[in-house]
């Protein structure tokens, strides 16, 4: 079964359209990767996390900020698809 990529965002703090913004990135980059991207609405005020399956791979407390979409989607690929190119943003 492919993974399932989670971003839980505190809707009270507004976060929501920067969680569909990351979601439809991370849909287009992992399309063949992923079984979906789920956008999860916290019942924890200012939490902003991103999991694929259980395992979390951002944390906005943790890290003291949010993750730029380059970032992510190396995070990501690190756990559903480390042999996938990720073209121009890759790792220099």
């Amino acid at each position: 079964m492919k993974p399932t990529i989670t971003i839980e965002y505190c809707p009270k703090c507004g976060w929501m359209l920067r969680a569909a913004y990351m979601a439809q990135e991370l849909l287009t980059t992992f399309s063949e990767d992923v079984y979906g991207v789920l956008i999860q609405p916290s019942e924890v005020n200012g939490r902003y996390n991103v999991r694929v399956n259980d395992e979390q791979v951002f944390d906005r407390k943790r890290e003291g900020r949010f993750p730029e979409i380059k970032e992510l989607k190396q995070l990501v690929r690190d756990k559903v698809s480390p042999e996938k190119s990720l073209g121009h943003s890759e790792k220099k």
